[in-house]
């Protein structure tokens, strides 16, 4: 028999395992719905709604128009208190996550040349919130401070003006920086998961005995399980990027057709992963197991799709290397938000298909040629 005749019947009888198990097309199709409807809905580094409590000593319409400028705003929920003893304990019993405090002289100073001081007390448990909640109060405290001031038609002295100017995430929306990593980390454990099984079932099943008693070779038996997964994978990044972009709204400034290139790479990478796995393990439980532990959370952790990478050890970041996920994020990112940077996406690709290659290049090596 030709050898693409063999390599074709291959393809043929793992599409029959596909259809006669459907467990494959739910780690291609529902597994990434799932994810990206979990975490695109579920994980924001936006603070909205913070409850913030207000001690007013002295309210006047002033002060009632400051509030107010709060209270339009979706970043806070304002809670009044009469005393600071009240709000304080409020804050240490974690009802609210700040305290803004006007004194009673705010009134008469707040349009003077040195303007009245606005005390802000911050629950920084939270680092991360803490710092966005004192950007939103002193932005929030700005804009209203220049708006009063033009409806008095009096000037305010501000010894430096900046212009501030975002690239790249104008809209400063979490979720158009997160949703395109977050498609390299399902991508990553779809991909292995789909080839983690199959050479393991084969062992469990007893039907390795009968694929390694015929002429096939090596090369044709990691074809036959890569070509029909690697179908089912790209099926899987295809539907993730439309949901990226249909249903989150994500930007996508760069071209399609490197986004597909570039995920083909990274597909490689991980099913070329998941293959060896598979046949080191001989196992489908362990399998699993072992693909889940050595992919998704790596890809998850160290990829720089929420943690940034320049901001870990030293010793951490050289292991990020090690991660086909960190290439694949950046290319992403690149290409959803800033559009098609070759000095970028040409390295990483690079290093995605030098990963593809080891990955391949051991599964062969290590794919079984007899029965011991």
């Amino acid at each position: 028999m030709m050898p693409h005749m063999r390599l074709k019947g291959l393809i043929h009888k793992e599409f029959l395992q596909i259809w006669r198990d459907p467990s494959s097309l739910a780690i291609a199709f529902v597994l990434p719905v799932f994810l990206l409807l979990l975490f695109g809905y579920g994980v924001s580094l936006d603070a909205k709604h913070i409850p913030i409590g207000w001690v007013i000593e002295k309210p006047t319409s002033i002060t009632q128009r400051f509030s107010d400028a709060f209270n339009r705003s979706e970043y806070f929920k304002p809670v009044f208190f009469t005393d600071m003893k009240e709000a304080e304990f409020a804050l240490q019993t974690h009802k609210i996550n700040a305290i803004i405090r006007l004194r009673e002289d705010f009134s008469r100073q707040v349009f003077k040349p040195r303007p009245a001081a606005i005390q802000i007390i911050v629950d920084g448990v939270d680092a991360n919130t803490a710092r966005l909640i004192s950007g939103y109060i002193q932005s929030t405290w700005s804009q209203w401070i220049n708006h009063q001031a033009e409806l008095q038609g009096t000037s305010i002295y501000t010894p430096v003006i900046v212009d501030h100017r975002i690239w790249y995430n104008s809209a400063l929306l979490s979720k158009d920086y997160l949703i395109p990593g977050l498609i390299a980390v399902i991508m990553t454990l779809i991909g292995a998961l789909l080839t983690a099984l199959v050479i393991a079932r084969e062992w469990e099943r007893g039907t390795m005995e009968a694929i390694l008693a015929t002429p096939i070779s090596v090369k044709e038996i990691l074809l036959g399980k890569l070509i029909p997964y690697y179908l089912l994978g790209m099926g899987g990044l295809i539907l993730s990027i439309a949901m990226a972009v249909f249903l989150f709204k994500v930007p996508l400034l760069g071209s399609l057709w490197v986004l597909l290139v570039t995920g083909s790479l990274f597909l490689f990478v991980a099913l070329g992963m998941g293959l060896l796995i598979s046949i080191v393990a001989k196992n489908q439980f362990v399998a699993g197991q072992i693909a889940i532990i050595v992919t998704f959370l790596p890809a998850f952790i160290l990829s720089g799709f929420i943690f940034d990478i320049s901001s870990m050890p030293t010793v951490i970041q050289m292991l990020t290397y090690l991660i086909g996920a960190r290439y694949f994020v950046a290319i992403l990112q690149t290409v959803f938000l800033t559009g098609n940077i070759w000095a970028v996406i040409l390295p990483n690709a690079l290093a995605l298909l030098m990963m593809a290659l080891i990955f391949f290049a051991l599964a062969a090596r290590k794919a079984p040629k007899n029965l011991e």
